[in-house]
C-alpha cells in the first residue's frame, strides 16, 4: 500500500541526496517519478533539486496555494506516476500536505517528502507541522553537531558571521545555516538558563 513519508532533519544532513538517489532507483527500473521543489529555489524560472555533492535534477515548483492533487492527478492520467518526491517540504502549506495525503489514499501513489522540522528559532514550519501530524511514516535523517552529538537544531549566521536570533522564518541564499545539538543551539541563541528562556520567549 502507498504511504505518505516525511524524512526530516537539520541542514546538511543529506536529505536531498537521498531524494535524488531514491528517484533514480525508480527510474532505473523503468518507473516514472514526479519531483517537486519549493518555488524559493527557482533558477531561470525553472525548479531544480540540487544537493551539496553536485547532484541535480529538474523539478516541478510548488508555491503557496497551488493544488498539488490536481497537478499530480493530471500527470498520472497521461503517464502512470509511480512515486512523488517533494524537496523542501517544510514550505508546503497545510492544505497541500492534505492534498499529498489524498494522492496516497485515492490514487495509491507513494509520496516521499523531505525537509526541515524546525526553523532557526526552534519553531515548526507549517508544512512540517502538518506532515508530523498526518504522515504514515516519519523518518529522521541524522547528522551531527560540532561536539559529536546528534544535531536536532539549526542556527542562522548572517553576512557578518554572527548568529541571528530574530528575523524572517524564510531567508534563501543570503545566510548560512549550522546544525547543532539542542545544548549548543541554546548556547548560541542565548538561552542558557531559566531566566534567559523566559526573556527569550517573551521577545
Amino acid at each position: 500500500m502507498a504511504k505518505l513519508y516525511f524524512h526530516y532533519a537539520t541542514m546538511n544532513a543529506g536529505k536531498t541526496t537521498m531524494l535524488l538517489q531514491a528517484s533514480y532507483n525508480y527510474r532505473e527500473r523503468g518507473m516514472h517519478t514526479m519531483l517537486f521543489v519549493a518555488g524559493h529555489y527557482a533558477k531561470d524560472d525553472a525548479g531544480y533539486i540540487s544537493s551539496r555533492i553536485g547532484l541535480e535534477e529538474r523539478a516541478e515548483m510548488f508555491r503557496d496555494g497551488d493544488d498539488l492533487f490536481a497537478r499530480i492527478a493530471e500527470h498520472h492520467d497521461h503517464k502512470t506516476i509511480h512515486c512523488v518526491f517533494v524537496d523542501e517540504a517544510q514550505f508546503l502549506d497545510d492544505g497541500q500536505v492534505w492534498q499529498l495525503a489524498r494522492i496516497v489514499d485515492r490514487l495509491n501513489i507513494p509520496v516521499m517528502c523531505y525537509g526541515l522540522r524546525t526553523d532557526f528559532q526552534g519553531n515548526l514550519f507549517a508544512g512540517s507541522k502538518a506532515l508530523l501530524a498526518i504522515a504514515d511514516e516519519l523518518r529522521e535523517v541524522r547528522t551531527i553537531c560540532r561536539c559529536g552529538k546528534k544535531a536536532t537544531m539549526v542556527v542562522r549566521l548572517g553576512p557578518d558571521g554572527k548568529v541571528a536570533r530574530q528575523g524572517a522564518q524564510v531567508a534563501i541564499g543570503k545566510d548560512v545555516y549550522v546544525s547543532l545539538c539542542r545544548r549548543h543551539w541554546e548556547d548560541e541563541m542565548g538561552r542558557t538558563d531559566a531566566d534567559d528562556f523566559v526573556g527569550f520567549a517573551a521577545r
